[in-house]
């Protein structure tokens, strides 16, 4: 089972991959949007932003997130660091529901440019 510093860390690989995209990519990178993403086996939350092509994380809750970010994921750790490390494929995990989006449908259609 991952750790909370695990998740923490591939959160911030993510950004870093983010930020370095091009082209159509970018442009769903480009978002302003309020970031939630819980981790279900250690039931945690790390809440922040994303903005200017990276996730800001501001805060680490315990358990569910209180207030409904914009973009809201759900999975275990295992499941993050699968997916930052390109062990998981997300499409197939989202469908499978190992990895739970939520994000209204203009989001969607953006962020499906980086799935």
């Amino acid at each position: 089972m991952a750790t909370i510093d695990e998740c923490r860390a591939a959160l911030e690989k993510l950004s870093d991959t983010m930020a370095g995209v091009d082209g159509q990519v970018r442009e769903a990178t480009a978002l302003d949007r309020s970031v939630s993403c819980h981790i279900t086996d250690l039931d945690i939350t790390f809440v922040g932003r994303m903005r200017d092509g990276r996730i800001e994380v501001h805060d680490t809750l315990q358990g569910p997130p209180a207030e409904k970010a914009q973009i809201r994921l759900a999975m275990t750790g295992d499941a993050l660091v699968a997916l930052v490390d390109g062990q998981l494929n997300f499409a197939k995990a989202w469908g499978s529901g190992r990895v739970k989006l939520e994000a209204g449908f203009r989001d969607l259609l953006q962020l499906r440019k980086l799935l």
